[in-house]
């Protein structure tokens, strides 16, 4: 007896949950597609994903290849950080000087930060040194206005999410986390929607399809009404 108690926990311990069920022919609205995403749960809190395909724009030419911060009404629910270049932040006018024909040190130290901003005073400085490392990758420094305060900026960034069109007719995005409620997530993708409108030189005519998924799960169309 307490053998097949044991086989019938262990065969509900390994039962597979069941797959998403939504017809994938179809498109959804904002709200139908968190409904169907909402049922989709891992044992970690999964980020929601935005993904554009493109169409009818020549790569080739520079005036395509887009990049843009958006700054989302409820952030992404991912720490996102921000680097002050300045004399009183995270990296200072020595420090850029040290850095000078360091490209493995130049390197590591963009990848910790999602954004940054600097002085007007040592833009020139960073172009400079860092330039090279720093444009390929989207985070070339932000001038910080006269008499701004970073903090203000900072804040903003940290709810900020960068879109960039380079070498694919793509646009792939985070908006989200599972932790934030529905009506979070739907003003975050709508914003995005908007801002990759305004963004695109025909707007809503160059966007073949756009698709919100999970980390895990299967994308769902989106019927977007531009």
């Amino acid at each position: 007896m307490e053998k097949e108690r044991n086989e019938q926990t262990a065969n509900i311990g390994s039962a597979k949950k069941p797959k998403m069920q939504f017809d994938k022919t179809k498109t959804y609205t904002i709200e139908e597609s968190l409904k169907i995403l909402g049922e989709h749960k891992k044992n970690f809190s999964q980020s929601y994903d935005l993904v554009f395909t493109l169409k009818n724009i020549n790569l080739k030419m520079p005036e395509n290849k887009i990049s843009r911060e958006i700054v989302l009404p409820h952030g992404t629910g991912n720490e996102i950080k921000v680097g002050l270049i300045s004399n009183d932040g995270d990296i200072k006018e020595a420090d850029i000087k040290k850095l000078e024909g360091n490209p493995k040190v130049i390197k590591k130290i963009i990848k910790q930060y999602d954004f940054f901003i600097s002085d007007t005073s040592l833009m020139t400085m960073v172009g400079k040194v860092m330039g090279r490392y720093l444009a390929p990758t989207g985070r070339m420094p932000k001038p910080i206005p006269p008499k701004a305060d970073p903090k203000n900026i900072i804040a903003m960034l940290q709810k900020s999410i960068r879109i960039r069109i380079k070498d694919s007719p793509t646009i792939h995005c985070i908006i989200g986390k599972e932790m934030m409620t529905e009506n979070q997530i739907k003003e975050n993708i709508e914003t995005v929607l908007k801002e990759v409108k305004a963004a695109l030189p025909k707007g809503s005519e160059q966007v073949k399809s756009v698709y919100l998924k999970k980390t895990m799960s299967s994308p769902v169309k989106l019927a977007v009404k531009w």
